[in-house]
């Protein structure tokens, strides 16, 4: 490349530069209008305002305030009394598993057949229930206490239905089985009974057998 080329080179590039720097400030300059023109705008409807309609404006914005402080410091209250009511709810759920455990363990002790009508069974089971007793008194006194559910009719929000169980003496839908104890912590369930409910017996009816011709008997 000549002297000549490289020259007319560099004052192409200069020329390119230079109309990019134009336009970059041409642009800046019609933002800046822009922004001058908006902000004049606002003033504009600012200064439209008489004040009683800036009173009014005032009055209104005040109300809102308010009414999102009233809200929150219910919201709070709420809050507090949950806490305060159910705060050991988490607790009172993961108890009931010592509760599961007793009746687990006395029912596998009482059918040890090596144990079976002895004293020591007997004072075991004895010491077993003074514990659920004691357990379950205390849960009465925090406000838990276990649903009812036999003879009771079926409540999806209080039972679980596990199994049906033919019954004619029970109308359909009662429980005639608890499987594990259902509890609630005053009006909030810690959680619901299993249970089973009754249901029709189903009667087979005998198929009868076809009677016979008696042409057909005569033939034979």
């Amino acid at each position: 490349m000549n002297k000549d080329e490289l020259k007319n080179n560099t004052d192409k590039n200069a020329l390119e530069k230079e109309e990019l720097n134009t336009q970059t400030t041409e642009n800046n300059n019609v933002d800046q209008e822009n922004e001058e023109k908006n902000s004049e705008s606002e003033n504009k409807e600012v200064e439209k305002l008489t004040p009683e309609e800036e009173l009014e404006t005032l009055k209104d914005k005040l109300a809102r305030t308010f009414a999102e402080m009233e809200n929150q410091r219910r919201r709070f209250e709420k809050e507090r009394d949950d806490a305060y009511e159910y705060g050991g709810y988490s607790f009172a759920k993961e108890a009931l598993n010592l509760l599961d455990n007793l009746e687990r363990s006395k029912a596998a002790l009482e059918s040890d057949e090596k144990l079976k009508d002895s004293d020591a069974l007997r004072k075991i089971v004895e010491h077993l229930d003074i514990i659920n007793n004691d357990m379950l008194s205390i849960f009465k006194k925090n406000n838990i206490e276990p649903i009812r559910s036999i003879n009771e009719k079926l409540d999806p929000n209080l039972h679980q239905a596990m199994m049906e169980i033919e019954d004619d003496t029970k109308e359909p839908g009662t429980i005639v089985q608890e499987i594990q104890k259902g509890f609630m912590m005053k009006d909030r369930l810690l959680r619901p009974s299993l249970v089973g409910v009754s249901k029709k017996i189903v009667k087979e009816e005998k198929k009868q057998e076809p009677k016979k011709d008696h042409k057909d008997e005569k033939n034979q």
